[in-house]
């Protein structure tokens, strides 16, 4: 426990500390674009946080290496996962750095991902058989080229789920937090029955993606100072993907004493813990293609922005989506842990049916939704929508906040010869 918790604790500090340098940098190299017609915040934020993430990763996976008890696993389970997971992370976090600073194509960028899911496969970090009960036929056991293209597509499925649902300060940081921490405490749970190098390394690398994750968070948390990215959104996705393959080739026949259903929950913890990106990535791509658009093509029609649109804000809507996450995730882990029927599974929709009426309080309540949110000129967090960023200094010859010099008002007209009323009160 006390491992699992120095490398969390590592990779939190180093993340914590990249960020302000990867910050400036990103600032110096331009790589904080214009506002989007699809983004909810006002103010040229850089990205690029993501090379923060990666460092902490690199830190964590290095410290973790040296240990007595996780190393020793991390080094004999699955070829290296060490090298695996800094191989393919570097790959994905360069695909992402060039897509945040350039733009890249979709088509090439889905090309990375596969790249660093094929480094995973390469290290043998891939799903050898799926469990199922025995009255479904039992465990299937999977070949080289089904198991390269099976853990391929979970893997790049996890990394665009992550990608899709990242559109709020904080929102995918934290749910990829949420989900490490419901993984670690399956792997926890699971090793004080049973004993295996594969659960030791899902807690190793679930416990290095909780420390990176928060490490990031205050810097991104609304108002957020940077954003992560496509390089740190892929980054976590990679990271998630692989604690998730790690775990689900488990043999029924060991655990299926745990629970009723205890056969099932390699299967089930994974659809858990990603439940919110897989519903916002489904439904995204059924909604662009519905309307003939690729579905790689963007938008603001995700979870999020449906949220702020039915009038919660901007910190109410990301705390919702954490209460989604941690309903499903850890609600699987404690049904595991306390041997439960699948009945309670019922609850558990009750359970979400609930936090969805949360959702749709805000236009229940009338006048007090959109409408009151329109007569504020801020978010109603106290906040600006977006982090600060370095005043931008007026050209020469220009006026306040970059707007170029005019006459006052009352010396300009309209070209129906009426006075113009400025926009805002003091302007010009």
């Amino acid at each position: 426990m006390r491992e699992y918790l120095f490398m969390a604790l590592v990779a939190a500090a180093v993340t914590y500390l990249l960020v302000p340098l990867v910050r400036r940098f990103a600032i110096r190299i331009g790589a904080a674009p214009e506002i989007r017609e699809r983004d909810v915040h006002t103010t040229p934020t850089p990205r690029l946080g993501g090379l923060a993430m990666y460092g902490g990763l690199v830190a964590g996976l290095l410290v973790a290496s040296e240990l007595a008890y996780t190393g020793q696993a991390l080094r004999d389970s699955y070829g290296n996962t060490v090298s695996a997971l800094l191989i393919a992370g570097g790959i994905i976090t360069i695909t992402g750095f060039l897509d945040d600073w350039w733009g890249m194509d979709p088509f090439i960028k889905l090309a990375g991902q596969i790249a660093a899911a094929g480094v995973l496969v390469y290290y043998d970090l891939r799903l050898l058989y799926i469990p199922l009960p025995k009255d479904w036929g039992g465990s299937t056991s999977l070949d080289y080229t089904l198991s390269t293209i099976i853990t391929i597509l979970v893997v790049v499925v996890t990394i665009n789920a992550v990608n899709f649902v990242d559109g709020l300060d904080g929102l995918a940081a934290g749910i990829v937090c949420i989900a490490a921490m419901s993984t670690w405490t399956y792997s926890i749970l699971l090793s004080q029955s049973i004993s295996g190098n594969n659960i030791t390394t899902t807690a190793g690398i679930a416990a290095i993606l909780i420390g990176t994750c928060l490490g990031f968070l205050p810097h991104n948390f609304h108002p957020a100072k940077i954003f992560m990215g496509d390089t740190g959104a892929m980054l976590i996705g990679l990271v998630l993907a692989s604690s998730i393959v790690t775990v689900t080739p488990l043999d029924p026949a060991v655990i299926e004493d745990m629970n009723k259903f205890a056969v099932l929950l390699p299967l089930l913890l994974p659809a858990a813990v990603l439940v919110l990106p897989l519903v916002d990535l489904v439904t995204a791509v059924v909604r662009r293609t519905s309307y003939g658009m690729s579905p790689f093509a963007p938008d603001r029609g995700h979870l999020h922005h449906r949220l702020m649109d039915i009038g919660h804000s901007h910190r109410r809507s990301v705390l919702i989506m954490y209460a989604w996450a941690f309903l499903f995730g850890f609600g699987i882990v404690a049904m595991s842990w306390r041997g439960v029927p699948v009945l309670l599974f019922p609850v558990v929709i009750l359970l979400a049916i609930g936090v969805l009426v949360l959702m749709a309080a805000p236009r229940w309540r009338g006048r007090g939704g959109l409408r009151s949110r329109s007569k504020r000129p801020t978010d109603d967090d106290g906040g600006p929508p977006t982090g600060p960023m370095p005043p931008i200094l007026p050209e020469s010859g220009a006026g306040p906040q970059g707007r170029p010099a005019q006459e006052p008002p009352q010396q300009r007209a309209s070209a129906e010869g009426k006075p113009v009323i400025p926009v805002y009160p003091g302007s010009s």
